[in-house]
């Protein structure tokens, strides 16, 4: 388990006022694990800036009867097959799939990837959820 270390941070009485009410909507439980979090968020942003191995999860949202549509996400899938890890696929309803798409690569790699699927006509949504191996995270 890593050493705890306790500093002080110095606020205005007014943006502590409004962070506590924001994590406390949040239910987190404590000021140093939303401060952790944030923390640990602003590092994962800086990984996705180097060159360093980022993990990540691509959703997309589309209608499988558009003609040609998932033969074309396949295809582009793979076409980056050395960085995409996993995929799963659910149906919303009747027309509508939800797929998520696992990835861990360089940042450029899976923003490339980002890219080509968004140009894949007939999409009705693609995200992508920045993550991290959580190597360099404690």
């Amino acid at each position: 388990m890593p050493k705890i270390t306790r500093f002080s941070v110095s606020l205005s009485s007014e943006l502590l006022q409004r962070f506590d009410a924001k994590i406390r909507n949040e239910q987190c439980p404590t000021r140093s694990k939303a401060v952790g979090d944030l923390i640990r968020q602003s590092l994962v942003e800086d990984e996705w800036q180097s060159r360093g191995e980022v993990a990540g999860a691509i959703v997309l949202v589309y209608d499988h009867h558009k003609p040609d549509l998932v033969r074309k996400l396949t295809d582009a899938q793979h076409d980056f097959h050395d960085a995409i890890i996993s995929t799963q696929h659910i149906h919303l309803d009747h027309a509508n799939c939800l797929e998520i798409v696992a990835v861990r690569g360089g940042p450029r790699d899976i923003a490339s990837i980002v890219r080509r699927l968004k140009a894949v006509k007939g999409l009705k949504h693609v995200s992508l959820a920045a993550g991290t191996t959580g190597r360099r995270l404690s």
